[in-house]
Parts: structure tokens; sequence; C-alpha cells
């Protein structure tokens, strides 16, 4: 990466933004609602709540490869990288092939432990329901993660889409979540 994506039209930018995030919560609304509709019609799942956490476990480990792939991008890029890049990042900024790859580690890993925690605490809201959104909510992180680091190098807007789909099912998880705990309130 040469070249800083610094836009010229900084109100078009917002435009693409606000665009890429639409279309990603557009995506993950069609792929979450179908996932809660059809699932469970073709699904056993677990019911009881060692199981259903168990479950979530597994969905959250699913998620942590993301990250562990970035962890891999980043010390593979660091053992043939320049001198100052296998120092470590303790001492002074990475090189231009490393910018992106660390800035896509560190988001990586925000967005695993908001995916982990809205992923268990969605395992103890009852019904088949939750357990399939967490199965789509899964292959959602994947896409995004996907689309944010092949968008990353062109700008906010380009990894919009990737963002927003990765964060769009940790966020319905937590308002579930907070739903069903006002729920018991009443």
């Amino acid at each position: 990466m040469d070249k800083i994506p610094i836009p010229a039209d900084m109100a078009a930018e917002r435009w693409g933004v606000r665009r890429q995030a639409g279309l990603a919560i557009l995506f993950c609304g069609v792929v979450l609602g179908l996932a809660v509709w059809w699932l469970p019609r073709w699904l056993d799942f677990p019911v009881a709540i060692g199981e259903r956490m168990a479950f979530a476990a597994r969905a959250v480990l699913l998620i942590a490869l993301c990250l562990l792939i970035a962890v891999g991008i980043v010390s593979t890029l660091r053992r043939y990288a320049e001198p100052r890049d296998i120092t470590g990042s303790a001492y002074g900024p990475p090189s231009e092939r490393l910018r992106v790859p660390i800035a896509f580690l560190q988001n990586t890993l925000e967005q695993v432990a908001l995916a982990a925690f809205a992923n268990l605490a969605l395992a103890t809201v009852p019904g088949e329901a939750p357990l399939a959104y967490m199965m789509a909510s899964v292959a959602l992180f994947a896409i995004g993660r996907i689309t944010f680091l092949r968008g990353y190098p062109h700008g906010a807007a380009a990894r919009a889409f990737g963002m927003a789909a990765t964060a769009v099912p940790a966020l319905g998880a937590f308002g579930w979540v907070i739903y069903d705990m006002a729920g018991g309130l009443f």
C-alpha cells in the first residue's frame, strides 16, 4: 500500500460508507431472517442450557478462527518483512506492507470480543431461533472479515460493507438478549 486512501470528497466517501453499510444491513437481515425461519425446520437444536452453551462455544471458536487467521497473516508478514517489522510493534511503526494487516488484526480482535459475548449470551435465550441466528452470524462474520480486509486498502467506503456485516449480527444478538431480559422483568 504505497498511497494512503485519503478521500478527495468527504461527502462522497460518507455517502459510500452509508450505502455499503446499508447494503450489509439488508444482506444480514435477509440471511439472519432466513436462518431463523428455515434452519429450525431442518435441524434439531439443543434444549438443555449446558448443550446450548457448548453450541455457542463452538460458534465462538469458529469466529475466533478469523482472529487466528489475522494473527497468522501478521506473523507471516513479519517473518519476511523489513528488520523493523520483525522486532515487533513495541519498537516503532510498522512498514507499509504491515499497516493494513495490523489494522485488520486489531479490528478483528475487537469484533471477535463483541461477537463472542453476544453469542454466549444469545445461547441463554430459549428456543431454536436464537441458535439458528447464531449459525448464520458465524457465516456473516467470516464474510464480513473477508470483505473488510479486501476493501481496507481502498478506503472507508470500500471496507464499510465488511465492517457492518461483521457487526450487525452481534448488535442484533445483543438486542435480542436485552429484549429477552426485559421481558422477564414484566
